[in-house]
């Protein structure tokens, strides 16, 4: 069964109520959610207020609950530190390698993080006495661990072990993937799960349509020879933002985009495909592929587009969200490395943190396996024709 972040259901529901009753269906198809789900999120916000949607494991509780639940959490944290205390003290005294002994004998019952905490032992303390004991084989495995550890949470958690492995090999490690994923489930380290997104696609209207030339062709031998184009919602703390993106499939670079508090055609596409054009001129006939929505069947954008000389557009069929799975893709990944696992940003720190993955992270840093496991940067290096 899908889940959902307490913030979302809370946004859907203040959004419903802006709404109206009338269109909550309509709502529930945008937000990709069913419509007894929302009904009955309206329901338990009226019934709790701020105490709604606790989530699994966490009970509506009272002010007065909470607080005697978190007292139980310290008295529990408060016993493991005395068990400790009471068992490893006498080893500290004796030096190093009892120390580091005691920690080894004892990592299935407590942590070693928290023993190395309330011992007051460094970190570097502990590794360095187990790497004196250890033969040259198992020092080059916790260096590579390290290294491993190092890349995972330099790149915020966002790679798994094939692009781990490429970003091992580019700094001089000979090292297989095999290894790699070996050592990372070793660790514990787990990429961001990906989740599927809904994009706010509205498809059902009269206005310009085309057929869907791009065919799903996705792979392209030159830079302005196709683009992608697509919006999705994202929620902040103050409802939602709406980004718009326009990709060239050549290199997989978003050339152009812009973050909106609204869905009309002058605050999503239009903005995003003059950045585009600024960035990457078009000298030669471009297929310019899109979703059926609105905001890119309407006359106005119809009329920008066809204005540029060499452009043909292209358009996914309805409802098949495959006929643009690359923006689909992107969205995926985007919203897997940015946004799950961490609290909901403002909208002035999204604006923030989307100016930072787009142009820092993903047309720089990141490796893609489209284009070979290298940088955007480095395939451009290579293929990019700059005269």
């Amino acid at each position: 069964m899908k889940t959902y972040e307490r913030a979302f259901k809370v946004n859907a529901v203040k959004l419903s109520y802006e709404r109206g009753k009338g269109q909550l269906a309509c709502l529930a198809r945008e937000l990709g959610i069913s419509s007894d789900n929302l009904y009955k999120w309206r329901k338990d916000f009226e019934k709790f207020g701020e105490r709604s949607f606790p989530g699994a494991g966490n009970p509506n509780l009272t002010k007065e609950q909470a607080v005697i639940r978190e007292l139980k959490r310290k008295v529990e944290n408060s016993k493991i530190t005395f068990d400790i205390l009471k068992r490893g003290t006498k080893y500290v005294s004796q030096g190093k390698i009892m120390t580091k002994n005691f920690i080894e004998n004892n990592k299935s019952e407590f942590s070693i993080a928290k023993m190395l905490a309330v011992l007051e032992v460094s970190e570097t303390t502990y590794y360095r006495t187990k790497k004196q004991e250890l033969t040259d084989t198992e020092a080059r495995v916790i260096l590579l661990k390290k290294e491993i550890a190092s890349i995972y949470y330099e790149f915020k958690r966002r790679y798994g072990c094939f692009k781990i492995t490429r970003e091992l090999q580019s700094r001089g490690f000979k090292i297989k993937n095999s290894s790699v994923k070996k050592y990372m489930r070793m660790l514990g380290l787990r990429r961001k799960i990906k989740r599927k997104y809904k994009v706010t696609t509205d498809s059902f209207h009269n206005h310009y349509v085309v057929p869907n030339i791009l065919n799903r062709e996705f792979t392209v031998m030159e830079s302005a020879k196709a683009w992608v184009s697509d919006i999705t919602y994202i929620q902040t703390t103050k409802g939602f933002l709406y980004l718009t993106i326009v990709m060239d499939l050549f290199d997989r670079k978003i050339i152009g985009w812009n973050l909106s508090t609204r869905m009309s055609t002058k605050e999503t596409t239009l903005p995003a495909l003059k950045m585009a054009v600024n960035n990457r001129k078009i000298t030669k006939e471009l297929i310019f592929h899109s979703d059926r929505g609105v905001q890119y069947a309407n006359k106005l954008f119809t009329n920008t587009l066809d204005s540029y000389k060499f452009v043909k557009r292209s358009m996914s069929r309805r409802e098949d969200h495959n006929d643009n799975a690359v923006c689909e893709s992107f969205f995926s990944h985007f919203k897997a490395e940015l946004l799950t696992g961490n609290k909901l940003p403002s909208r002035k720190q999204l604006r923030e943190q989307v100016y930072e993955y787009i142009e820092n992270w993903y047309n720089k840093k990141r490796r893609h396996s489209a284009i070979g496991y290298k940088t955007i940067e480095e395939f451009d290096s290579i293929n990019l024709d700059n005269d």
